[in-house]
Parts: structure tokens; sequence; C-alpha cells
């Protein structure tokens, strides 16, 4: 991946040295999500999680939001009531549909991933946002369900996120009420973990996440691995993923020496990922 952007229509990818940068880029339709954007989402996540350069992923909006959602003059008809029309064998035995690829999608990319919410996140965009590791917002931060205003039940990911973030009674009260969470109550729920200023949100998300890449490639990307796996698993169980993660994060001889080395020598470490 370039430092400069890659070439898509509905999103922009590119990279501030070890930091990749997507951004939703509908800013007319505050970034809500048609076909066009699922495909090149999908491609971009898997153009940074195949690029090493690239070590943590920062995700935001372009304009006054995150992202509202799905589309619903594109391929959001499901938001409005409406299944769209499968266009091929696959979609018509797809059991998850896009918004399960979608969720599943962001759970599968195994480097940090920062979300600047710069604005409105609702519906498809609060799970986009929640499936992030941790966000950073600013004072314009708001999140909003927004499923059961569609006589729609959550989807895209929201239902698993939102309670293992904030807890199930919480989860409830937003997803019951459709009440918007604003930057302050978001950053109390745990939403949000950071606030600033929002002229200064995007060079902080880039800055979050460059601390990040400071460390050992592969044992920041087990790292990840094993926190997922273990949010939920019985002790047993999760001991036994520690342990594999060990093995596999040590397999990276260069970076074990050269973390043993900078410490001695009381300096930052140069990791390489081999």
């Amino acid at each position: 991946m370039a430092e400069t952007a890659s070439d898509y229509e509905t999103i922009t990818l590119s990279r501030q040295g070890r930091v990749g940068v997507l951004t939703l880029n509908r800013p007319d339709r505050l970034n809500a999500i048609n076909r066009t954007m699922m495909g090149e989402v999908a491609a971009a996540v898997a153009e940074a999680r195949a690029d090493d350069e690239v070590r943590a992923l920062v995700v935001t909006g372009a304009g006054k939001g995150f992202c509202a959602g799905a589309d619903l003059m594109g391929a959001g008809q499901a938001v409005a009531g409406k299944a769209p029309e499968p266009q091929n064998q696959f979609e018509r035995l797809d059991e998850m549909s896009w918004v399960g690829r979608w969720a599943m999608m962001w759970a599968g990319f195994d480097k940090p991933v920062v979300g600047a919410i710069n604005g409105v996140a609702a519906g498809a965009g609060m799970s986009t946002a929640l499936a992030c590791d941790v966000r950073i917002g600013c004072d314009a931060s708001r999140f909003k369900s927004v499923f059961i205003e569609r006589s729609l039940s959550p989807d895209s990911g929201l239902s698993f996120f939102l309670p293992r973030i904030v807890g199930y009674a919480a989860a409830a009260d937003i997803i019951f009420t459709s009440r918007a969470v604003g930057a302050e109550e978001a950053l109390r729920l745990g939403l949000l973990n950071r606030l600033v200023e929002a002229d200064q949100l995007l060079e902080a998300a880039i800055d979050y996440a460059g601390e990040m890449t400071r460390w050992p490639p592969v044992a920041l990307r087990v790292s990840k691995r094993v926190l997922q796996h273990n949010v939920e698993a019985p002790l047993e169980d999760a001991l036994r993923y520690e342990s594999q993660g060990l093995y596999y994060a040590r397999r990276a001889p260069n970076d074990v020496k050269e973390s043993r080395d900078s410490f001695l020598e009381k300096r930052p470490g140069v990791y390489t990922g081999t």
C-alpha cells in the first residue's frame, strides 16, 4: 500500500508510517453503506491485512458523519423492510447476508483497529464503530442503534459487540429505546476510550495507533487474537490459548532478541516481524 490513497470510489485507503487509514468517503450520504462501498471496504481491509507495512488501521468517515448505516437508496433496501433481490446463486444461499459478512470481516482483521468517530455512527455504522478495538471521539460523536425504528432487530454484529462493551442492561437500554448516545455518555459507558478536540481527532487516532505499532508486529497480532478468543472462554481453555499464543509470538526470533537487547540497552526497539 502506498503512502497516498489507493484508487477507490467510495472510500480512501492510505498509509502514514505503519498506520493504515481507511476513510468512508460518501459525505453527502453521511457515509452510508451501499453495494459499492461493501465491496471496496472488504477489498481495502484485505489489502491492509496482507500488507506487513501496515501494523494498525484507523477507520473514520469523511465530512460530518462516521457512518449512517446501510444506504436506504442502495444496499440498505432491507433497512426499509424489503430485502434486496439476490444478484447471484451465492446470495440466494447466503445465510449471513452482507450484514453478517460485514461483521465477520472486521472481527477477522487481526491487527489493531482504532475508530476515529467524527460524527454520527448509526445502525451498521454503529456496528462498524464497535467492531473497532478502541475508539476515539470528539464532541460531535454520537451513537444510535436505529434498527428498531425500522421495525428490525439489530444486525451487522451490533448485538454481539455492544453488550460486550457496555454490559447487557446498558445495551438493552440503547437498543430498545433507539436513543442517541452523545460523546460524554459514550465515554462513560466505554463506547469511546478517549475524547479529543474535533480538529485533532484524526491526528490523535493515528498517533494512538502509532503507539501500538512500536511493538513487535507478530506479538501484536497474536495479542489481539488471544484477547478476542478469551473474552468469554473458560479459564482452562483461555490458558491453553495463551500458551499457544506465546508459541506463535516467539516465532519471530529477531524481534525476540531485539526486545531483550533494547530493554537492556534502554532504547526503543526496532522490530521487523522476523
